[in-house]
C-alpha cells in the first residue's frame, strides 16, 4: 500500500448502528479475533478481556441497558472489559501477592482494551463489514457488570458491534489538524481556531451548533456528570477506585472488627475519627472524614484485633 491508500482506507471508516442479517464466517472471526491479541500490551500483561456476546437474551439485555438496539441484531457484539482480575490470578498461582496500583490499573488496562478492540475494528473494516464503539455502558453500568459476572478487578469499558451495514454511508468531519497534532510541546488554542473547529464540526448536528451537542454531554448538568457517578461506583465496586470515599473506609474498618465509628471537631481544626470495638479503640486525624478515617485504619492496622 501506499500513503494515499492508507489515507484511502481510513477515508472510508463510518460508524454504523444498521447492520443486515448476516452472520460472519468464522475464518473472518478468527482473524479479528486474532488481529485483537496482537495488539500493543503494557508490560506484557494483557489487561483486558472480551466477552462476545451470543445468547440471544443476553444480547437482548445489554442492548436495553446500553439503549443501543443494534447489539442484538449486529453479525457480532462484544463487551470490552478492562481486566486486572486474570493479572492477578497469575500472579497468585506463582505466590506473589498481587501489589496495591488502582490507579495505574485504570490507566493501562483501559488502554489495553482499547488498543485490542480498535484493532478488531480495523481488521472487521479490512474484511468489508463496519462497526460501532458504545459508550452507552456507562448508563448502567452496575447492571451490565452484573449481568456479565463481572468479578472484582474487571469493569466494563464500552460495548463494539460489527456487521454488513443496511444503511447509507455518513462520514462525519473531523477538527483541524492543527488542534490536534502539536510539535515538541502543548499549544493552547486561541478563540479563532475554535470557533473554526466548531464551524467545521457543525454538520454532524441537527440543529447546525456542535456546541451546543457537546454541551449536552460535557457541561454542567450534562448527562456525563450522571455517568460520573455510576462509574466512581462501579470502579470502587470493582477495586480500580484509587480514591477511598469515607462509606468505603468504614466498610474496611468494620471488616477489620471495628464497627462503631465516631467523629469529633478539633478545637484546633480539623476531625479526628474514632473507630471502636467497644473495648479498643484507634484514633485518627485529618483535615476531611476520609482523611481522618483512613489515619485510624492505619493506628489499627499497627494493632492486632482482639
Amino acid at each position: 500500500m501506499n500513503p494515499a491508500d492508507v489515507k484511502h482506507f481510513f477515508a472510508q471508516h463510518w460508524t454504523v448502528r444498521k447492520y443486515k442479517n448476516v452472520p460472519m464466517p468464522e475464518d473472518h472471526l478468527d482473524a479479528i479475533l486474532y488481529a485483537a491479541q496482537r495488539a500493543p500490551t503494557d508490560a506484557t500483561a494483557q489487561m483486558y478481556t472480551l466477552i462476545r456476546l451470543t445468547d440471544p437474551e443476553v444480547r437482548q439485555k445489554m442492548a436495553d441497558l446500553t439503549n443501543n438496539a443494534h447489539i442484538g441484531t449486529a453479525s457480532e457484539s462484544f463487551v470490552v472489559c478492562a481486566d486486572i482480575h486474570r493479572l492477578n490470578q497469575l500472579l497468585k498461582t506463582r505466590g506473589y501477592m498481587p501489589g496495591n496500583w488502582p490507579a495505574v490499573a485504570v490507566h493501562f488496562a483501559v488502554g489495553d482494551a482499547v488498543m485490542a478492540a480498535q484493532n478488531m475494528l480495523i481488521a472487521a473494516e479490512m474484511l468489508g463489514y463496519m462497526g460501532c464503539w458504545i459508550g452507552g455502558v456507562m448508563n448502567n453500568l452496575p447492571a451490565i457488570t452484573e449481568l456479565l459476572d463481572l468479578p472484582e478487578g474487571v469493569f466494563p469499558f464500552a460495548a463494539l458491534t460489527m456487521g454488513v451495514p443496511d444503511e447509507e454511508p455518513k462520514h462525519r468531519p473531523r477538527l483541524e489538524r492543527a488542534l490536534v497534532v502539536h510539535e515538541n510541546t502543548y499549544q493552547k488554542p486561541d478563540v479563532a481556531l475554535l470557533e473554526k473547529g466548531l464551524n467545521d464540526m457543525a454538520p454532524i448536528t441537527a440543529r447546525g451548533d456542535w456546541g451546543l451537542t457537546l454541551s449536552r454531554y460535557f457541561a454542567e448538568g450534562g448527562s456525563m456528570e450522571a455517568r460520573e457517578v455510576l462509574l466512581r461506583q462501579v470502579l470502587e465496586a470493582q477495586g480500580f477506585s484509587h480514591v477511598s470515599s469515607a462509606d468505603h473506609l468504614f466498610r474496611e474498618a468494620v471488616q477489620a472488627g471495628y464497627p462503631e465509628l465516631v467523629v469529633r471537631q478539633k478545637k484546633s481544626g480539623g476531625l479526628e475519627a474514632w473507630i471502636d470495638q467497644g473495648h479498643l479503640a484507634h484514633r485518627g486525624d485529618g483535615n476531611t472524614l476520609t482523611e481522618a478515617l483512613k489515619n485510624a485504619l492505619m493506628e489499627a492496622s499497627k494493632e492486632p484485633t482482639e
